[in-house]
């Protein structure tokens, strides 16, 4: 755990206070939770299988730890402050924007489920991404696996949060939005057009070759640099607000490595 990390992580978390008629067990450190909650998803480890030897506590001591951060906004909100981080460091193009899902199995099945088209109807999730101009997530929306993509396009947009990080008004809607073939509707190109967005969509029934995967192909890595985390390629976390968590944690995950190279390479 890098200290710039932790120093942008420590304010956002809520303050527990002691009882002090039953103090009880003391709380495990703030930082070694986070540790612990985030070797899980680079490591696809159960929670239960959590060595305790590496010091960052009970697995279900983790798992809790991230439940009640995440009902306080923690994963979201770290995300929003590198986002603003990055705009600080002109490192953000609103210029254009990218949208783009992912099928992932869901093994214990659970909410925000379905029947996978793609997968011989095994029930799965999938992830829903937005990125701009070079590939950074400005938001994720986690929806069952036989949800059609075009129905999460305008959600996923308003899901964008304001960034802030300069004088002036926040960035929020991009001038441009890529899609393929999945969200090839009119109805909801004259949707995106009311954000003062001009959709191009790959259109169905005409042979490849438009051009716009110049485009799109930042999202496809982001989502394989999503997918990297080797919890998120398959869903085993039931409470889908947990797997939320996890997608959001390592949407900041991948701010913070864009940051730390802009910077290094200064």
């Amino acid at each position: 755990m890098e200290d710039e990390l932790w120093a942008r992580i420590e304010p956002l978390l809520p303050v527990v206070p002691r009882n002090p008629r039953r103090p009880g067990r003391k709380r495990l450190d703030g930082r070694k939770a986070l540790r612990g909650i985030l070797f899980v998803p680079y490591t696809g480890i159960r929670w239960e299988f959590l060595p305790q030897e590496l010091g960052f506590g009970s697995g279900m001591t983790c798992w809790r730890r991230l439940r009640d951060w995440n009902e306080a906004g923690v994963c979201q909100r770290l995300h929003e402050l590198l986002l603003c981080e990055l705009r600080a460091a002109d490192l953000l193009d609103f210029s254009r924007a990218a949208v783009d899902s992912s099928h992932i199995r869901a093994m214990k099945g659970g909410p925000v489920t379905g029947r996978s088209p793609v997968d011989r109807g095994k029930t799965g999730s999938k992830h829903h991404l937005i990125v701009e101009a070079h590939g950074i997530p400005l938001a994720t929306i986690t929806t069952g696996g036989n949800r059609d993509d075009v129905t999460r396009l305008i959600p996923l947009i308003q899901a964008v949060p304001p960034i802030r990080g300069k004088r002036g008004r926040p960035l929020r809607r991009p001038q441009h939005l890529y899609a393929d073939r999945g969200y090839d509707h009119e109805v909801h190109r004259d949707k995106v057009r009311r954000f003062q967005i001009t959709p191009h969509t790959a259109r169905r029934g005409v042979g490849h070759g438009s051009g716009l995967g110049v485009y799109r192909r930042v999202v496809e890595g982001a989502i394989a640099l999503l997918h990297w985390f080797r919890r998120l390629r398959t869903r085993r976390e039931i409470r889908d607000d947990i797997h939320h968590a996890l997608v959001t944690l390592g949407c900041a995950v991948i701010c913070r490595r864009r940051l730390r190279t802009a910077l290094c390479w200064e």
